[in-house]
């Protein structure tokens, strides 16, 4: 067994799906009924005991600074190509903090704290059995092994959410092809995720870490967050 010993948390991203509410908040501190999204995962972090935190910053990143003084063992690190590169660059910017690591994203609901525990047996991601179609990227497991992803979902598959574990050994080989794709072949558009599910997929064994329907809640839209916490749906009236 492994033991997750820091978190990296990617909140650099503009938001632009939950404009307007995204102009003047970073996503991740957009507040769902009182509760800052972001602290969802904080929060359930420390409860594991995981509290060796980096936070990837970049649009509106003054606005994270409170968090450093509010949760000793947090630090804050900042993508300037936030506004230029995919979340590539945010990974890559926090880089050195890869070996038994928790990877996730700022801007989604953690309902389950378990499903931040710190022990795991093979790198890989959190994810939900679903036999209904999804358009969410969609994992085929065989023997425990990730064996494809789809990009397009489909059914029958595990539905892959933004909550990841990386041993020492796969997070330093991780650091080395975020820094080829990033540095050497240049590769700024894509996902990180796409960086071993499939730019380098041969050179890991991933596994997937089942959780239950609603245990992680994902926030991609504006009718999404109003559907969630009813004082945004004036903002669809508006749109309207």
């Amino acid at each position: 067994m492994h033991t997750v010993k820091r978190a990296v948390i990617l909140a650099a991203g503009t938001g632009t799906r939950m404009r307007p509410v995204t102009l003047s908040t970073p996503k991740p501190l957009v507040r769902v009924n009182g509760v800052r999204m972001i602290d969802t995962a904080i929060r359930g972090l420390r409860a594991n005991g995981i509290c060796e935190i980096y936070v990837v910053t970049g649009w509106l990143r003054e606005q994270f600074r409170p968090l450093a003084e509010e949760y000793p063992g947090l630090s804050l690190i900042e993508n300037p190509w936030f506004g230029t590169c995919n979340n590539i660059s945010s990974l890559y910017a926090a880089r050195e903090h890869l070996e038994d690591a928790i990877i996730l994203d700022g801007d989604q609901l953690i309902r389950n704290p378990q499903v931040l525990a710190p022990e795991f047996d093979r790198s890989g991601y959190n994810a939900v059995w679903t036999d209904a179609p999804t358009g969410e990227w969609l994992l085929t497991v065989e023997d425990g092994v990730v064996t494809a992803c789809s990009r397009t979902g489909g059914a029958h598959g595990w539905q892959l959410f933004s909550v990841s574990r990386w041993t020492a050994q796969d997070g330093r080989r991780l650091r080395r092809h975020l820094e080829l794709e990033f540095e050497g072949r240049r590769n700024r558009d894509i996902y990180w995720d796409d960086v071993a599910l499939f730019c380098h997929p041969n050179d890991y064994r991933l596994g997937v870490r089942p959780m239950e329907p609603g245990d992680v809640a994902e926030v991609d839209s504006l009718a999404e967050l109003a559907a969630l916490d009813p004082g945004y749906r004036r903002y669809l009236t508006e749109e309207a």
